[in-house]
């Protein structure tokens, strides 16, 4: 997430000129368009209320400050916003809330143990044969759940020079077969720094295969351009894409289309979704949300409870609701289009697959 605005230019976010423009008739020097759509993100609650014609639902929004997990929210998703309905699924991802300074028992700040899982400066290791890393601290969205809205980013890498270290820990680790970039968002890198990251990262000759995890294609569709597909296309390591929708009315606009150009580049994508109170908790809506992304050639890979994170307790649904959906689920779609329902527990080895309905 990007915790101060101000900091922008200096992480490679609009610093790209070496992107060929979007339109045939701009300055070759021109910034993408996704960077353009970014850099205008609305970040006012109160502007994004008045877009909505919701001042009147919400006379004096919440405003956090600045480097207290501020909003963040692209154009492309305010437009698959309902106007006029201070309940639709996508502001309530966003919208900031009081509910957030509420300190729910067991709520904290690092819900997954990510502080104890790093070997390295932006690197982390949970899993076998798995290592992530912390490519940078910036998003396109700021989702109100996130379970990372407190990580330091400020102490993780962010030039090629800092991420030498890193390269050779994860050169030492000889059982590592997959990179994981995560953040923030990877995709917020421009093109030349996110083509230099997965060249370095191909001459670890271990590595054998490079995992996205974006929601870039949900909530900036333009984003997924030719340049971005050819660095995927250009690595000797085997590309999947991990993507984030968590309402059928996400998977709307130009999102099924930069989906498409994923699926059908040869990229394997899959998506997460987290159990949301008030926003997905649902079958009918669960449900939707798998056909529509089946039906464009994303798997429906894990559906999340919630990671109890600090400021996110009003999102949690209780535990035997999520199994309860996808054993609904089973009945209603094909096996390839039904989700696990996983938990994460800081120390096992793996995600937590939850089954039993009578859990508590």
């Amino acid at each position: 997430m990007i915790k101060d605005l101000r900091t922008i230019n200096k992480t490679g976010l609009i610093e790209n000129r070496t992107d060929f423009p979007a339109n045939l008739n701009e300055s070759p020097s021109a910034p993408p368009e996704w960077q353009r759509e970014l850099a205008q993100a609305i970040r006012d609650p109160a502007e994004l209320l008045r877009r909505l014609n919701l001042t009147d639902h919400f006379p004096a929004p919440w405003k956090p400050n600045v480097g207290d997990f501020p909003l963040l929210v692209p154009e492309s998703f305010l437009n698959r916003m309902e106007p006029g309905n201070p309940h639709d699924p996508l502001l309530r991802q966003v919208l900031p809330d009081r509910s957030e300074l509420a300190s729910g028992n067991g709520f904290t700040k690092d819900a997954v143990g990510d502080i104890d899982a790093l070997q390295g400066p932006g690197l982390l290791r949970k899993y076998t044969g798995r290592s992530l890393l912390i490519t940078l601290g910036q998003c396109a969205i700021h989702c109100r759940y996130c379970f990372r809205r407190h990580f330091p980013y400020e102490e993780q890498p962010r030039s090629r020079e800092e991420w030498q270290k890193t390269l050779e820990l994860l050169a030492d680790q000889p059982d590592v077969e997959e990179i994981i970039l995560s953040g923030g968002d990877p995709l917020v890198l421009n093109d030349r720094r996110l083509r230099q990251m997965v060249q370095d990262l191909a001459a670890v000759p271990r590595l054998q295969r490079i995992r996205v995890h974006t929601r870039l294609p949900i909530v900036i569709p333009s984003r997924i351009t030719e340049d971005l597909l050819g660095i995927f296309r250009e690595t000797r390591l085997q590309p999947l894409f991990v993507v984030h929708a968590n309402h059928p009315a996400e998977i709307a606009g130009e999102c099924p289309w930069s989906l498409q150009q994923l699926v059908r580049s040869g990229i394997p994508t899959l998506n997460q979704a987290v159990l949301l109170r008030g926003v997905n908790d649902t079958t009918g809506i669960q449900a939707e949300l798998c056909r529509r992304l089946i039906n464009l050639g994303v798997i429906p890979y894990y559906l999340h409870q919630l990671d109890r994170v600090q400021g996110a307790s009003h999102f949690e649904t209780e535990l035997p609701l999520g199994p309860r959906i996808v054993a609904e689920l089973k009945t209603l779609l094909p096996g390839y289009a039904v989700p696990r329902f996983v938990r994460e527990i800081p120390g096992q080895p793996s995600k937590t697959e939850i089954l039993d309905v009578s859990a508590d």
